[in-house]
């Protein structure tokens, strides 16, 4: 057995005293593992590392074993992404999201989607944004989609404020008021060709929108717990938010001053 493909390495773990196995996102093999020999040599160790592009040839005598893997790298983003810790936590959760599916099976909307995150990854002033929208496609591919497009009472498409938690449906403003405290909040940026940037607030709506789902129909049925990264994202998203906070207060003071 044997195929070539690019993927996205999500991590990797010591195997023996020389060789690492390795996760990936392939774009046409879905999550794959892959034994590498010689894995954790000076020379192999900087490509293997998480973030990075790679292409890859995967061999095995049956397609049922774990195989092994030659990576050659394409891009390396490992140390651009290493120096952030929004883009360490976001990449980190974006791989336990993808854990979530089955492993082999092939999402290449997801992975075009993520080779497209890591260029932003460390741009904390949109990677909220982009990891708030991963997760609503993570849970799509799920089949636990959410429908944003039209209230669900009116079908009007027009100032959607909110998300029935019954549903997964949006409500609009004049809908959903009788009810907006058993609503969760729709932030507008989430909203498809909105074209809208998000503050701390709403990404903090967007957040926990998606945990509610994500709690309910995967991490209870399934008895697992939400992933430790995603925790440590949003609080290294919400110290970047309360910097920026901070160094705009002390610009508007300087200009008072002068």
């Amino acid at each position: 057995m044997e195929w070539r493909d690019e993927g996205i390495i999500l991590g990797t773990r010591k195997h023996g005293e020389t060789s690492a196995i390795l996760e990936v996102m392939t774009r046409a093999h879905g999550r794959h593992l892959g034994l590498v020999r010689g894995g954790r040599s000076r020379k192999q160790q900087p490509v293997l590392q998480p973030g990075n592009r790679v292409d890859l040839l995967w061999r095995a005598r049956l397609d049922e074993h774990l195989g092994t893997f030659q990576a050659e790298p394409i891009e390396m983003n490992a140390a651009r992404l290493m120096d952030s810790a929004v883009a360490v936590y976001g990449l980190q959760t974006m791989a336990a999201h993808l854990r979530l599916l089955p492993e082999r099976d092939a999402h290449e909307g997801l992975y075009e989607t993520l080779a497209v995150m890591i260029v932003h990854l460390d741009d904390a002033d949109v990677a909220g944004e982009l990891v708030a929208r991963f997760e609503l496609l993570v849970l799509d591919e799920l089949g636990f989609g959410l429908d944003l497009s039209q209230c669900a009472a009116t079908g009007t498409r027009q100032d959607l404020a909110y998300v029935s938690p019954k549903s997964g449906r949006a409500v609009s403003r004049e809908a959903g008021l009788p009810w907006r405290d058993k609503m969760l909040a729709l932030p507008a940026f989430l909203q498809r060709g909105s074209g809208l940037r998000a503050d701390a607030a709403d990404v903090d709506d967007a957040f926990r929108l998606t945990g509610f789902f994500f709690t309910r129909h995967v991490y209870e049925p399934r008895g697992i717990e939400p992933p430790d990264a995603r925790t440590g994202f949003l609080a290294a998203l919400r110290k970047h938010h309360a910097r920026g906070k901070a160094i705009a207060g002390e610009d508007a003071a300087r200009e008072i001053i002068t």
